[in-house]
């Protein structure tokens, strides 16, 4: 069985930083592309960031440039983001998703997802 478990979510105050990872289970993707997304209440899960199986050139929402970084370790089946500079309009579910295949920011191109991890940011 597949499954994907996202862990290192939390309750932070502005400004600080988080991350996240997200352990790949029955089956390697070290040949997959991951994205992260994320969603809100209220609003409809949205794109925040992917990396191709070579780890190059990643792929970034304009909200998170310079503030997320998304990496992988091939060897661990694991994808991570890092987190900086956390705002309040940060604070959502956030899902881990992998697709067989080039990278993507569309999120219905994803094979796989996590279960979710709650970050909350206050202000």
């Amino acid at each position: 069985q597949v499954q994907l478990v996202e862990s290192g979510g939390g309750l932070v105050q502005a400004g600080d930083s988080l991350r996240l990872s997200c352990a790949g289970s029955g089956r390697s993707f070290s040949s997959s592309a991951w994205g992260w997304f994320r969603q809100a209440p209220g609003k409809d899960r949205e794109f925040v960031a992917a990396i191709a199986w070579s780890g190059n050139t990643p792929s970034y929402a304009d909200s998170v440039k310079g503030r997320f970084t998304i990496s992988r370790d091939n060897a661990k089946n694991t994808a991570y983001l890092q987190m900086n500079s956390l705002k309040p309009e940060d604070t959502a579910v956030y899902y881990c998703a992998a697709r067989l295949g080039l990278i993507s920011v569309t999120m219905s191109e994803y094979d796989y997802w996590g279960q979710g991890t709650q970050v909350t940011v206050s202000s």
